[in-house]
């Protein structure tokens, strides 16, 4: 664990110095196999080249050995000093002749009897005095009645001295190239995060709430593509739930206004002087009238706060408008004299709204319809401009002319005592999700008899 620590605080603390640093650890690793691998290939090859160079000079120094009488004779040649020099010449395993510096207890010396005494050709590589590589290989003469064997010496060290430079050479270009890459690597990651840090400079100076302005896809890779997409949605949901967060405090702030200020002034008007049993009782109500008012107010606002947030209205979405109206009308409790229709000019009709807000903007208007209507509720669906058209018709007995101004009030209701149920909230609210698409939710005080309300949303 404290290892993970050390080399966690240890590493790169950004992305690019992370892929720089992947990116030359897997080059070193790399360019690790390929030096190893060149300089063994080289190794041999310089080894082989040796052994080229031995049997060369064996096969010269065999054209002087006379095998073909009973004892075998080395012959004089103009050459002889170049030839002598680290060749050994045995008679099976007599030596004939050595080198003038070559001594009994020498390594080469012992290498070479040892060699001679094989039956077959073979190589050895051994130490001479001063850690001096020396390789030996033995050639064997063939003749009639005796078999002569040469052996010839070479110095490795200029071979040797050949590879360390190869190897020095390979471990410099590594270096410089590992050193290249490095550089390379991080100045083509910074310039190919050179977007996301832009991004992440407009996401620290924008508002999510303020600014209309969105990152985009345009001009981007396609990773960073889908990158400022996601951000984008998610900047869209942030905004939705700031913005339906602050129309709910303000819609509880302003619909809880009256009935509070109703519980407020009926209490100061029952302590303002001494009142009868029957006035109390009168304030007792009102008070009690005003609370489940507020209570009701919160709990319809609360639910549709919490629908909302489950089916936000506007993340964007197409639904088909005539089997939404269906559903609602089979859906809809209507007198048995009351019988409603659907008319329309299209088969198919397209909303840009999603079904859940649709069937909340629509139910509302429905529901008074079927109310108030004496025999019929019409709901006409056609398609306009750029947008959707929905008329809800009732023959009732319509909307009072001194209501229409508070129509869309939340609370307020024509005839408290009209002996339906409801908190005069379902209009307003189907106004106040209609706008939150796009729409409008409004009231036609010119038609009679009934009354006609119209409902605008944008085209899917």
């Amino acid at each position: 664990m404290n290892r993970a620590r050390v080399f966690r605080r240890l590493g790169p603390r950004t992305l690019r110095g992370h892929l720089s640093l992947v990116a030359l650890t897997t080059a070193a690793l790399l360019m690790t196999i390929l030096t190893v691998v060149f300089n063994a290939v080289m190794d041999r090859h310089l080894k082989h080249q040796a052994d080229d160079e031995l049997r060369n000079r064996a096969a010269a120094v065999a054209t002087t050995v006379d095998t073909t009488g009973a004892r075998v004779r080395v012959l004089e040649t103009v050459n002889d000093r170049l030839l002598d020099a680290n060749v050994w010449i045995y008679a099976g395993t007599r030596l004939l002749e050595k080198p003038p510096s070559a001594t009994a207890g020498d390594p080469p010396a012992q290498a070479a009897d040892r060699l001679a005494a094989q039956p077959r050709d073979a190589c050895a590589t051994v130490q001479a005095h001063g850690h001096r590589p020396v390789r030996l290989c033995a050639q064997r003469v063939p003749g009639r009645r005796a078999t002569a064997t040469v052996v010839t010496a070479l110095d490795l060290t200029p071979y040797r001295s050949s590879a360390d430079t190869l190897l020095m050479g390979s471990l410099i270009l590594d270096a410089v190239m590992l050193g290249c890459t490095y550089l390379l690597t991080r100045l083509s990651v910074g310039r190919a995060l050179r977007p996301v840090r832009t991004m992440t400079d407009q996401a620290t100076q924008r508002s999510a709430v303020g600014s209309e302005e969105r990152f985009g896809t345009e001009g981007h890779p396609a990773e960073l593509a889908r990158l400022g997409a996601s951000l984008d949605a998610l900047l869209d949901r942030i905004r939705t739930v700031l913005r339906h967060e602050q129309q709910l405090t303000g819609e509880l702030s302003h619909e809880l206004r009256t009935p509070l200020t109703r519980i407020i002034m009926e209490l100061d008007w029952w302590r303002a002087r001494p009142r009868t049993d029957a006035e109390t009782s009168a304030t007792q109500e009102a008070i009690a009238e005003a609370a489940q008012s507020m209570r009701t107010i919160c709990d319809t606002l609360l639910h549709e706060a919490r629908e909302n947030a489950l089916n936000p209205a506007t993340v964007p979405g197409t639904t088909d408008v005539l089997p939404v109206l269906d559903r609602l009308l089979q859906r809809l409790d209507t007198p048995e004299q009351v019988k409603t229709a659907v008319e329309t000019e299209a088969p198919v009709l397209k909303a840009g709204v999603a079904p859940a807000p649709l069937e909340r903007i629509l139910s509302p208007l429905l529901t008074n319809a079927a109310r108030y209507a004496h025999s019929r509720v019409t709901v006409s669906a056609r398609r306009v401009p750029g947008a959707v058209g929905i008329d809800v018709v009732d023959d009732g007995p319509g909307v009072p002319e001194t209501f229409v101004d508070e129509l869309f009030q939340p609370g307020r209701r024509a005839d408290p005592g009209d002996g339906h149920d409801g908190a005069g909230l379902g209009l307003p609210l189907a106004r106040r999700l209609a706008r939150a698409v796009g729409g409008e939710v409004s009231y036609d005080p010119r038609h009679t008899p009934g009354a006609r309300f119209t409902v605008r949303l944008p085209a899917g």
